[in-house]
């Protein structure tokens, strides 16, 4: 109550700031200083006809005229006075009545129109409704509407789920994949992916069901990235830091040319305190220089150096190749990522030039080898 009162006696402070100069005219110094000037005449009258300086008649002429002047100005001044029918005592009334009406108005139509019994909006739901009008949420709402009418469209689930995620959602990502293992059947991706969303559900926890379904989706397929990534992220997590190291080493090493996931499999074997150059580059493809079935065996026997010795002289091999054959865009790119791979920046610089210089004449390829030297943070 206490608070309307404020409100109240604000309101009224702010009409009363407003209305009080219409309600006052600015006084008519010009009527009140006749008025003195005419009595200071009279006076002086009196005592020039004292002092002889006038004569008898003069002086009653004089005051006749002055006294004339000084009795209309008076009249004049009591004319201006305000009154309930002038116009100043109009402004009077109508300023009063505003304060008075304005208020007594505006609280009688909002106590009609208004819900004053309603409670605030806070700030949080009210941004949540805003994010709930948003175009994916209206498509995603359109989607489980959809599904609500045909529970068992997998694909639609499997749309869906990703949005979840994007949305953090994670709970309803778990529940749309499952519905999707068990309507559209099991996929090594379908698996990754619902270990991915049981693992962001769990703040980054790889947990027990996540491993699960990394595990089955491994069994599917020994190469799907995603939840080999994740197997090597629980085993960082379990404190077995080599074993997490040896499946990311092995991923870098197996790592198809242009697969998007390699920047961060990098990053998780530096986590690690691995340096990444310890890490293989991908292997070539068929016709390039490489190593084969024998060279990847005699190298798991091989010493970190002689390891080592080995890859750098695959990767002179290719360089080589590609001085007498330019155009090969993969090659240069499989090069470029070798030289970064094994810490040799200078080198992946200078056939960062070489390679614009080469593929020069063809602007696809030009625009793809730009690409990759963005993509490895080299300058161009």
């Amino acid at each position: 109550m206490s608070l309307w009162l404020v409100f109240a006696l604000m309101t009224a402070a702010a009409v009363f700031a407003v209305l009080w100069p219409l309600s006052v005219r600015a006084p008519d110094r010009r009527g009140g200083s006749d008025l003195a000037v005419y009595r200071d005449q009279l006076d002086e009258i009196g005592r020039d006809r004292a002092a002889g300086l006038i004569g008898e008649a003069e002086a009653e002429a004089a005051k006749v005229e002055v006294s004339r002047r000084l009795i209309a100005a008076a009249d004049a001044a009591e004319a201006e006075k305000p009154s309930a029918g002038s116009p100043l005592g109009r402004r009077r009334a109508t300023a009063v009545a505003a304060l008075l009406l304005i208020p007594l108005v505006a609280t009688a139509l909002y106590l009609k129109l208004g819900s004053p019994q309603l409670p605030g909006a806070p700030l949080a739901p009210r941004l949540a409704a805003i994010h709930q009008n948003s175009p994916i949420a209206s498509l995603v709402a359109q989607v489980e509407a959809h599904l609500e009418k045909n529970p068992n469209d997998g694909r639609g689930y499997e749309v869906l789920a990703p949005v979840y995620m994007r949305l953090g959602r994670f709970d309803d990502a778990v529940n749309a994949w499952r519905k999707a293992l068990a309507l559209s059947g099991e996929t090594a991706e379908r698996q990754a992916d619902l270990g991915e969303a049981l693992t962001a559900a769990a703040n980054g926890i790889v947990t027990m069901d996540a491993k699960t379904a990394f595990e089955r989706a491994v069994a599917l397929d020994a190469n799907e990235p995603k939840a080999r990534f994740f197997i090597g992220v629980a085993a960082q997590q379990d404190g077995k830091t080599d074993e997490a190291a040896k499946i990311w080493r092995d991923m870098l090493a197996k790592a198809p040319p242009d697969a998007p996931w390699v920047a961060t499999v990098q990053h998780a074997l530096e986590s690690v305190g691995q340096p990444v150059a310890s890490a293989a580059p991908a292997a070539p493809n068929a016709g390039a220089p490489g190593p084969s079935a024998e060279d990847v065996a005699t190298a798991s026997q091989m010493s970190e150096k002689d390891r080592g010795d080995m890859i750098r002289g695959m990767v002179a091999r290719l360089a080589d190749k590609l001085k007498q054959n330019g155009d090969d865009v993969e090659g240069w790119q499989r090069l470029l990522r070798a030289y970064i791979v094994l810490g040799e920046r200078d080198k992946a610089e200078a056939a960062a030039a070489d390679a614009r210089k080469a593929l020069a004449a063809d602007p696809d390829k030009l625009r793809r080898i730009d690409d990759v030297i963005k993509s490895l943070g080299l300058p161009g």
